[in-house]
């Protein structure tokens, strides 16, 4: 699959359209299969209800009371069946119909988003553009939390919340994350990552190589294959940070929809396990939604991190074809 788009900008965003369709998709989809089975007279977090934890969370699926019903859930999920269904389009029209390559593209400025793997202006240019819709959708959390409010677990209810922008603060919660207990901070986070996302975006679009590329510079490193293992680093490391974070955090991860704090324990590898006995219930494997979203985010950030390292050695050069080729030492028969 991946070999398939490594070259050719058009087919990679091809597959970039359709996965964002598969997502859309799950999430629509599983959003009404947890809201068919939720029972309100059970605690949605011992109900494996996931996708309706994550909505609640954001203050929906509230009804004028305050009260959660699914009010308005059942509306967002189709919502996402139906992008998904566009996003397939998208994917099809880009994998069929348009160019495969974008430096065959008759419009200019699609040229630009060619891939040209070992060419630090090109991937810097795109980089930048990355940076700034992630900028943009931190911009977005932070007024929703401003304007509609989200759910606060230390009140039991939604309310509006302003974010506090103090470096002071944000700085120190680098080392104390999980121990955030305070929606503002929280969103102050949100805030000052905005800023430094879109300016590095802003960046990354507006600069080019000073002096010459050399090896020092990454010169003969960047290739499809490395920049493939960094995105895996990058997103095995925010899965294990997010799996400490959902298992002890209750301000972030309230209670109420996630179920109760959980142990880490340790085996071949470190998990974690519920507080309560669940076992005669309808969770997940006789589990809380906590407990089945933590070591799912753990164990998919283990293997991504192991994808990370297969991936690197490959772009360094190593050949994983010859272990199987070449004979074993002696002392290992």
């Amino acid at each position: 699959g991946n070999a398939g788009v490594t070259n050719k900008s058009g087919k990679f965003i091809a597959a970039h359209i359709a996965h964002t369709g598969l997502i859309a998709f799950a999430a629509g989809g599983s959003t009404l299969w947890e809201l068919a089975r939720y029972n309100p007279e059970i605690p949605m977090g011992h109900q494996s209800s996931i996708f309706l934890a994550h909505l609640a969370s954001i203050g929906i699926g509230f009804d004028e009371a305050g009260a959660w019903t699914g009010a308005g859930v059942a509306s967002i999920a189709i919502v996402h069946l139906v992008l998904s269904m566009v996003y397939g389009a998208g994917g099809l029209l880009h994998s069929v119909l348009f160019v495969g390559d974008m430096q065959d593209s008759e419009v200019p400025q699609a040229r630009k988003f060619k891939l040209e793997w070992d060419n630090p202006d090109n991937q810097t240019f795109i980089l930048g553009h990355h940076l700034i819709f992630f900028g943009v959708a931190c911009i977005w959390f932070v007024e929703w939390a401003k304007w509609h409010g989200i759910y606060d677990p230390a009140l039991g209810a939604i309310r509006q919340v302003e974010y506090n922008l103090n470096l002071t603060h944000i700085w120190n919660h680098q080392f104390d994350f999980l121990a955030i207990d305070n929606l503002e901070d929280v969103m102050g986070g949100h805030a000052f990552l905005a800023f430094v996302e879109i300016t590095g975006g802003a960046f990354h679009i507006a600069t080019k190589q000073v002096g010459e590329y050399t090896k020092f510079k990454g010169a003969g490193l960047l290739s499809a294959e490395s920049i493939l293992s960094f995105s895996l680093a990058g997103i095995g490391w925010m899965a294990v940070v997010a799996a400490f974070w959902c298992a002890q955090n209750t301000t972030v991860y309230p209670e109420a929809w996630y179920g109760e704090p959980l142990v880490l324990k340790f085996g071949v590898a470190p998990y974690w396990v519920d507080s309560v006995d669940l076992s005669d219930g309808p969770a997940f494997f006789g589990h809380t939604t906590r407990a089945a979203l933590s070591n799912v985010h753990y164990y998919f950030g283990f293997f991504f991190l192991q994808g990370h390292l297969w991936h690197a050695l490959r772009a360094m050069g190593f050949d994983f074809k010859k272990i199987l080729k070449e004979p074993l030492p002696a002392q290992l028969y």
